[in-house]
Parts: C-alpha cells; sequence; structure tokens
C-alpha cells in the first residue's frame, strides 16, 4: 500500500539518492522539505511530489508539512542540530505522526573504539553535541517510534556494501558509501518495522584503521 513520506533536509546528497529510489520502486508519495525549493525544481511537476520550502526549526511550517505523512525522514545536520530535532518532534507530537527515520552520526554514542574513535571525536568535535542531544531528546520520546542510523564517514563509491552495528555494540569501519545509507534508508521505508527504537551504525566491512583510507 502506497505511503507518504516526508523528507527533511531534502537537498542533502543521501536524500537525493532516497528520493530517486522511491521514485523509481515504490508508488509512494513524497514531501520534499528543504530551505531553498529552486534547488530541486527538477520535481516541480512530478505529480508524486510536494516541494515546500521552510526552515526545519519553524514548528508551523513543519508541521504542515506532516499533514497525511507515514513517516517522517530526517537528513538534517549543522551544529544546531538538537534545536532542529526538537522542532521535527514537537511537530510530531503535534500532529500525531509516529514514525521516524533519524539521520545521525558515528560517535552520537560514545561507540567508537580505539584511535579512529578519538580522531573521529576531534574531526567531528563542533558537530557531535548536537547528535548526543538529539539522541537523549528522541530518547525522551517514546511516543514516536523512531530509528537512527549512525553512518561511517561517507563516500561516492558506486557501490551497496554494509554491514551493521547495534546501539550497545562498538562501531565497526570507517567509511561507509552514500549509496548504502541510502538502500538502508529505502529498506525502512519499505519495511517500517525494521529496527524500531534502536540506533543502528552503518559501515563498510574491511574497513577498519585509524582513519578512513583517503585521509
Amino acid at each position: 500500500m502506497p505511503m507518504k513520506v516526508l523528507i527533511l533536509g531534502a537537498n542533502g546528497a543521501t536524500a537525493r539518492l532516497v528520493t530517486e529510489r522511491l521514485l523509481n520502486e515504490t508508488d509512494n508519495d513524497l514531501v520534499l522539505f528543504l530551505r531553498h525549493a529552486d534547488r530541486l525544481s527538477q520535481y516541480a511537476h512530478e505529480e508524486r511530489i510536494t516541494l515546500v520550502e521552510g526552515d526545519a526549526q519553524n514548528i508551523s511550517t513543519l508541521k504542515a508539512a506532516m499533514k497525511d505523512v507515514d513517516i517522517v525522514y530526517s537528513n538534517l545536520g549543522g551544529t544546531d542540530l538538537a534545536d532542529s530535532t526538537r522542532a521535527v518532534l514537537t511537530a510530531m507530537k503535534a500532529t500525531g505522526r509516529t514514525r521516524l527515520l533519524f539521520y545521525s552520526a558515528l560517535g552520537a554514542l560514545h561507540e567508537v573504539p580505539g584511535a579512529f574513535g578519538e580522531w573521529n571525536e576531534q574531526a567531528i568535535k563542533d558537530y557531535l553535541p548536537g547528535f548526543r542531544e538529539s539522541d537523549s531528546l528522541i530518547s525522551h520520546t517514546p511516543e514516536i517510534t523512531t530509528t537512527q542510523f549512525r553512518p561511517a564517514w561517507l563516500t561516492d563509491n558506486d557501490e551497496v556494501n554494509y554491514e551493521t552495528t547495534a546501539r550497545n555494540e562498538p562501531f565497526k569501519g570507517t567509511e561507509v558509501s552514500r549509496k548504502s545509507v541510502a538502500d538502508f534508508v529505502v529498506r525502512l521505508i519499505k519495511n517500517p518495522t525494521l529496527y524500531a527504537n534502536d540506533s543502528i551504525g552503518l559501515d563498510k566491512p574491511g574497513t577498519d584503521g585509524d582513519k578512513p583510507a583517503w585521509l
């Protein structure tokens, strides 16, 4: 049965991959929410897509975008991510939306071991507080069923090749392709019962190291 999916931060590279796959593989209707809608003008006349221009911290705009949607996929980021997460959760509760897919980051749970964990902590130190506070906000909102996913450092490799780790497991690997992350998101949208109220690490098998190979 077709669903309606809201994608927040829809101009992001992974979100764009998800959008194309959903158009090609499902009958779902999509609401693409972004700050500047003209960046996705190629979808302006696509009958299954609604473009919404807005600020992801504006609760009124979020509530309007959430009308009749079945799944909210947050592809938001930035050092102020926690403020956006708070607004998204508030809007979802106000509109009765109950399924959230949330793009998090490795290190959000202090789960990356060894030298790579230490390097990662410094490399994204300005962003990790927002991911960590977002995890706390989500954990304290049990009425919304959320799947967080924590990808390793992203590549544009043309491959779908990934393994998963659970919330209570040490993170594996140092990198993963955006196509792999998009595949995980599409799997969740096709089967929303997967990984309910969990936080899943994503990496490419065999990429363990002190930092991503290209650095």
